[in-house]
């Protein structure tokens, strides 16, 4: 296989890297995130996968009918009060500890990376491991572990089972 240099600019020319340049580029891990309102009347805390339930407004979203499963993020505020605006995170890496994770997900220890994560059928606001699997239920994805405190969001449009 051949060994191939990136193109750069150089004092506005396009050349091949040199073997003695070296590229710096900075790591993005945090995500696109919106301001919403929370029109739940009950704080929402980081973490919750929450769809948008009016203009600008989000409530915490469920896998049990069709207008409260399409997720349009998680929660990244700690925790956003009834009425109140805070952070939704829409893409790219959630931070939080383990105990936010143990509250938004249900968990113990945190999230178990390489885990892929739902949106609950049966609570709402919840993420978890196990994908419903009722007839009449959504299925969907809200992202992948990448440790006990790292959750790369990828939400998928809800499938109806």
């Amino acid at each position: 296989m051949a060994i191939r240099a990136p193109l750069v600019l150089n004092a506005g020319q396009i050349q091949q890297l040199q073997s003695s340049d070296t590229l710096n580029v900075p790591i993005y891990s945090g995500g696109d995130v919106i301001v919403q309102t929370n029109s739940s009347g009950s704080p929402i805390v980081c973490g919750t996968p929450v769809y948008t339930s009016s203009a600008d407004n989000v409530a915490p979203a469920e896998a049990n009918a069709v207008g409260t499963t399409f997720v349009m993020g998680l929660v990244q505020a700690t925790s956003i009060a009834g009425s109140a605006s805070g952070n939704i995170q829409v893409n790219g890496i959630l931070t939080l500890t383990t105990t936010q994770w143990n509250t938004a997900f249900g968990t113990v220890s945190g999230l178990t990376p390489g885990t892929t994560y739902f949106l609950s059928a049966t609570t709402a606001g919840l993420g978890t491991a196990t994908a419903p699997s009722t007839t009449g239920q959504y299925v969907t994805r809200l992202g992948i572990a990448l440790s006990t405190t790292e959750l790369l969001i990828n939400i998928s449009p809800p499938i109806l089972l």
